[in-house]
């Protein structure tokens, strides 16, 4: 049950209300004061408190602030001997959950304090889960030592108490968009919406109805008004990725609401308003595609106020086996299987590859990995065919590189239950390759 705080210097009211609140099954405390209730509120932390308007030190309406102040998830009930209005307006304004008076009003106690406390509790739920989103997406979650992306971090840390628009740049998988939710957890817009959009993913038309939204009957399939993604992330922030890939004409009005915070709906006459703050990505040289006339000078302006060049995985390499043992023990977890060691044998192959595909290619590395693997170690031979190639080059036995990449596949397709989509997926390659070499290994 909940934790009751009771403040009121009337002494058998507050015992006579903590004996029946207690027969309910609370846990009561008591206060006869401001100052009494505000030490018992530093030691310990009620999910309601019953507050007298009237004390012998200070207003329970003033008092509601300073409750919230040392225990923001607390509901606050003001209990008055007699009705005031304009301190029953004041208190909820306050962030007072209920204003009773004493006696007419003792048949609400009870039910107040269910709902109350109820409240209370959804809302030290939903801090835990803000706090775990903030923990999980923080600055400190973002792996690796080295200088080079130490660097980064710090000017990520710096612009991230800012409302600037910040431009990512990089190679494919180099964390962009983890970048990007760190900066918005350590923001000042932390509490608000994160929400993320592939520019590339697109048509020109679907995503300017993603971005902007639409109103029913403004093209053949909108069926009803929709909100766009600047709507959904109104007072927080939206991460543009692959924001070369927009096409020039949205360029237009993506620059538009950057400079007056208002958009038009598809269909729409009337603009709409919204404060977000920017944040994009890209792995294209955005100068080359300015001179081919690809992308607006003016929005590049705009968008790269501060720019971060996020660094790839070859330039530190130092980091690779931080990443190895971070992916190992979250696909073991997942896979329910038990590694006991990392053979360096293992650490210092990864560490000699080329990494086009950066941390996301490490990662499904060495996700499959952990499919190959018999045993509790992870060692060479818990590599993929490809790794093998090209530690072999030249010298390799093609047939046993075969044999090792077709033992891989039915490995693989093994634990994807025989869904071969999924199967493609975690090999790195597309369905149609999977399906030829299937057929080249003569399996159905």
């Amino acid at each position: 049950m909940a934790n009751i705080l009771i403040i009121d210097d009337e002494e058998q009211l507050r015992q006579l209300l903590s004996r029946i609140i207690g027969l309910e099954g609370y846990t009561v405390a008591e206060a006869a004061s401001c100052a009494e209730g505000l030490k018992v509120l530093q030691r310990e932390t009620p999910d309601v408190v019953l507050c007298d308007v009237k004390l012998p030190d200070g207003s329970g309406v003033d008092m509601v602030g300073k409750i919230k102040a040392l225990a923001p998830a607390a509901e606050v009930i003001l209990l008055t001997a007699y009705g005031n209005i304009p301190d029953g307006v004041q208190a909820i304004k306050n962030g007072a959950f209920d204003y009773i008076t004493k006696g007419d009003d003792n048949n609400k106690i009870l039910p107040l304090l269910s709902r109350a406390s109820e409240k209370a509790r959804m809302q030290r739920r939903l801090t835990r889960i803000d706090d775990k989103l903030s923990e999980e997406h923080s600055f400190d979650r973002i792996i690796g030592s080295s200088d080079v992306l130490r660097r980064a971090v710090g000017l990520a840390r710096k612009v991230a108490v800012t409302d600037t628009s910040v431009l990512l740049t990089g190679e494919t998988g180099t964390g962009k968009e983890v970048f990007a939710q760190a900066i918005h957890h350590a923001s000042p817009r932390a509490g608000e919406a994160f929400v993320a959009v592939n520019c590339s993913a697109f048509s020109k038309e679907l995503l300017e109805s993603e971005l902007f939204g639409h109103k029913a009957g403004s093209f053949t399939g909108a069926t009803k008004d929709k909100k766009g993604l600047f709507e959904e992330a109104d007072r927080g922030t939206l991460f543009l990725d692959e924001i070369g890939e927009m096409p020039v004409e949205l360029q237009a009005k993506l620059l538009r609401v950057l400079e007056s915070g208002e958009f038009l709906r598809i269909g729409e006459t009337r603009p709409r308003k919204a404060d977000v703050r920017i944040i994009a990505a890209t792995n294209r040289d955005l100068a080359k595609q300015i001179a081919a006339g690809d992308f607006r000078e003016d929005l590049y302006f705009r968008l790269s106020v501060f720019r971060i060049e996020l660094p790839s995985l070859r330039e530190r390499p130092a980091d690779i086996a931080e990443y190895i043992r971070y992916f190992t023990a979250h696909f073991a977890g997942k896979m329910g299987k038990r590694i006991d060691a990392i053979d360096p044998h293992y650490v210092a192959a990864l560490e000699r590859h080329n990494w086009q595909g950066n941390v996301r290619e490490l990662r499904n590395v060495v996700e499959r990995s952990l499919i190959i693997t018999d045993g509790n170690a992870l060692t060479a031979d818990s590599l993929t065919p490809e790794f093998h190639a090209a530690d072999s080059e030249g010298s390799a036995d093609s047939m046993a590189l075969d044999e090792l990449e077709r033992r891989h596949i039915l490995r693989v397709l093994e634990y994807a239950k025989g869904n071969k989509a999924e199967a493609a997926r975690l090999l790195g390659i597309g369905i149609a390759t999977l399906y030829r070499k299937l057929d080249h290994y003569g399996v159905k």
